[in-house]
């Protein structure tokens, strides 16, 4: 099966790439304490092999894991060596990161920081090396025709020539097509005989416009024949979402899906969401000091601010913030409906008469959304996210479209913080940020929405 074989290829491929990785870190090292050391004497000696030990168990597994996800094993036929370059040097980059967090948080200790420098450009061309190798051999194969499997194309003739037409040369070049089918116009017969005449394992259903019993019946034809019966699944044709396979009940179940998909990837970003969230609670526990005396010296009424919010799919929850309004401030909300900024079921004024001097200070700071860690450690919010709007706000909107900004969870900052924060006067132009951090998340996307959060908070844009 070609997508098992790509699975197990991919798979080995990694595995050769972590025996590279390790393998450049102990090149480093013997480079630099023995041959190095030869050349220039007075080099400072470094310590013992074994204190590289575990940034080999962090590198050598989780390394191609992360190129993975920038998808630097796809697409390799077509792909240039700017690509490569940049998809490696965001791996690299990445696994840079998470070996700094762990030695400013566990005071894990890097030896040489010399080796891993000269570890991480020998990695860099061992990886480019394999991968122009890799590329030269399918290139080779798709010339020769060699290895390939021989498979019969079956549907009706416009989908056929639509399916071929969509399919990737890497898949291609693992493909024999023996026979085109048209099960249409042409009686089952002629599919049985040409599976006995080519001697295929495998028969490819294109058949987007084909009746479903026709289809039915060639795929019992395929299972007396003892061969396999595969059918594109795109009979129904979908804007957003995609589709992928499932089972329910032991029954086979097509699924369109347009938002994330659960996978190692989500499941890492609650545990970044959890470990982050309480690093961040620690650390800013000084600002929650400044936050609470400031607003109790500055305005009568609670520390805190508690409002029901809609969270994933929309179940409420209640979000926490320091309170920078006064007291009445809901209560005086009818009276400055007109002076709204915001399209939308939105409510937004940039000089709020309801906020007091400090509670302003503490949003332009956005000292004020502190508190949402705790929604985050409760698994209500992510740190990256659509921000939640309060549950009557939602009841407003009318283009169903927009409540699938509630398909993942709410956060505590997103492309629309970073973007400007309140310079966006349009819900629209708000739910479209949105909608594309959905469709085009990543773990690298949120680490680039945090990271661009920090400065956009210092310089207070758009806040109010």
């Amino acid at each position: 099966m070609i997508g098992r074989r790509q699975e197990i290829n991919l798979q080995l491929t990694q595995l050769l790439d972590s025996a590279l990785l390790i393998f450049c870190l102990w090149l480093a090292y013997f480079l630099r304490s023995s041959v190095l050391a030869h050349v220039w004497p007075d080099l400072v000696e470094i310590p013992p092999m074994e204190k590289l030990y575990w940034i080999m168990a962090v590198v050598g597994p989780f390394t191609p894991l992360v190129l993975e996800a920038r998808g630097f094993y796809t697409h390799l036929y077509h792909k240039s060596l700017g690509q490569s370059l940049r998809q490696l040097g965001e791996g690299l980059v990445i696994i840079g990161m998470v070996i700094g967090s762990l030695v400013v948080f566990l005071k894990w200790e890097v030896p040489s920081r010399s080796v891993v420098i000269l570890a991480v450009a020998l990695a860099g061309l061992a990886l480019l090396i394999r991968e122009t190798v890799q590329k030269s051999k399918l290139r080779h194969r798709i010339a020769s025709g060699k290895g390939r499997e021989r498979v019969l194309l079956a549907g009706m003739k416009s989908d056929m020539e639509t399916f071929l037409a969509r399919l990737p040369a890497e898949q291609r070049a693992s493909l024999e097509i023996s026979d085109l089918i048209d099960i249409t116009v042409q009686p089952l017969g002629d599919l049985v005989a040409a599976m006995h005449r080519h001697s295929v394992a495998r028969v490819i259903f294109a058949a987007q416009h084909v009746h479903f019993s026709k289809i039915e019946e060639a795929v019992q034809a395929c299972e007396t024949e003892g061969v396999e019966a595969w059918i594109a699944a795109d009979f129904f044709q979908t804007a957003i979402a995609r589709p992928t396979v499932d089972v329910l009940g032991g029954r086979l179940m097509l699924v369109f899906h347009s938002t994330p998909q659960i996978s190692w990837a989500l499941c890492f970003k609650e545990i970044v969401d959890r470990v982050g969230a309480a690093v961040l609670l620690l650390l800013s526990l000084p600002m929650w000091l400044v936050a609470i005396i400031g607003i109790r010296l500055s305005s009568q009424g609670p520390i805190f601010f508690r409002q029901e919010r809609s969270g994933h799919y929309g179940k409420a929850f209640r979000m926490w913030k320091f309170r920078t309004m006064h007291a009445d401030a809901e209560a005086r909300r009818a009276e400055l409906e007109a002076a709204n900024e915001m399209s939308g079921p939105v409510f937004k004024i940039t000089a709020d008469p309801r906020i007091f001097p400090f509670g302003r200070w503490l949003r332009r700071m956005s000292i004020d959304e502190l508190p949402q860690l705790l929604n985050v450690l409760r698994g209500e919010m992510s740190l990256v996210g659509p921000r939640p709007l309060p549950v009557y706000e939602i009841e407003k909107i009318e283009k169903h479209a927009q409540r699938r900004r509630l398909s993942v969870k709410p956060g505590l900052t997103c492309l629309w913080q970073v973007t400007g924060r309140n310079g966006i006067r349009n819900f629209e132009e708000w739910v479209e940020l949105d909608l594309q951090y959905i469709d085009n998340w990543s773990l690298w996307l949120d680490l680039k929405i945090l990271l661009r959060t920090l400065p956009a908070v210092l310089r207070g844009v758009g806040a109010s």
